[in-house]
């Protein structure tokens, strides 16, 4: 799993929350009490979600894979590690994305965000110690979203396609699927040819962006699956029109 993939998740919840923060206030059942029984009335037949009963499926593997091994490693490495170690981790994860975010920045034509993004990389990786500190920011380069290959492929006009769950890589969409291969390339991670320093890199991406989600697991509610496909779906929108997104959480509840 690719740096990339594991930022769009935590950022996706993350941005979920906060453009919802109703639900972090409502007092309907967890998470883990919803039932897990498929059946036709668990079906929402959204028009972007034609593969739900598949999704599902794949939906509740990750879920048990996640609560089985993920979830109590990254509960450990919180409880073993200080939050400013986490934190460096997290910059330096994130300074290594402003490479892939440059490259489609430029084929997106917004040379201005390609323009910030290299400034910011040049400036963490030398000034901040390879991005252990985020310095840029305190040089009017504050962090922003990442660009992806699935947003360079929209900006160009291909359809997102139908929503969909990957095994182990959780929500996407046929768009965002078929644009993974750029964005593997374009990471710099696939490059170290140490392997038990990319194996430690991919671990430690893995338990950090596990980690920044688990404070965020207690506000969600209701069907879980339907909550991280609307975050997902809202998140994408954002990303691809750079911040301009309408809160579309409840609407099919409410037809």
């Amino acid at each position: 799993m690719n740096t990339i993939r594991i930022s769009l998740f935590t950022a996706t919840l993350a941005f979920s929350l906060s453009m919802n923060p109703a639900m972090a206030e409502t007092e309907a059942p967890t998470l883990e009490a919803a039932p897990v029984v498929e059946s036709a009335a668990t079906m929402t037949k959204s028009p972007v979600d034609p593969w739900e009963r598949f999704n599902r499926s794949m939906f509740r593997f990750n879920d048990g894979a996640d609560k089985i091994l993920l979830k109590p490693l990254a509960t450990a490495y919180i409880k073993l590690t200080p939050g400013f170690f986490r934190q460096g981790v997290g910059n330096v994860l994130s300074n290594v994305l402003e490479i892939p975010s440059v490259f489609n920045g430029v084929l997106q034509g917004n040379f201005r965000g390609a323009a910030h993004d290299t400034g910011r990389l040049l400036l963490n990786s030398t000034l901040g110690l390879a991005g252990v500190f985020d310095v840029a920011q305190y040089m009017n380069l504050k962090h922003d979203d990442h660009e992806d290959f699935g947003q360079t492929l929209a900006v160009w006009g291909v359809d997102a396609g139908p929503y969909m769950i990957l095994p182990f890589l959780g929500p996407s969409n046929l768009r965002d699927t078929t644009a993974m291969p750029v964005d593997w390339y374009t990471d710099p991670t696939t490059y170290i040819d140490h392997i038990p320093t990319k194996n430690t890199v991919r671990a430690a991406s893995l338990l950090n962006a596990r980690a920044n989600i688990i404070p965020l697991e207690k506000s969600l509610t209701g069907d879980k699956y339907v909550f991280l496909r609307e975050a997902y779906l809202q998140r994408r929108n954002f990303l691809v029109n750079n911040g301009v997104v309408e809160d579309s959480f409840g609407e099919e509840e409410e037809e």
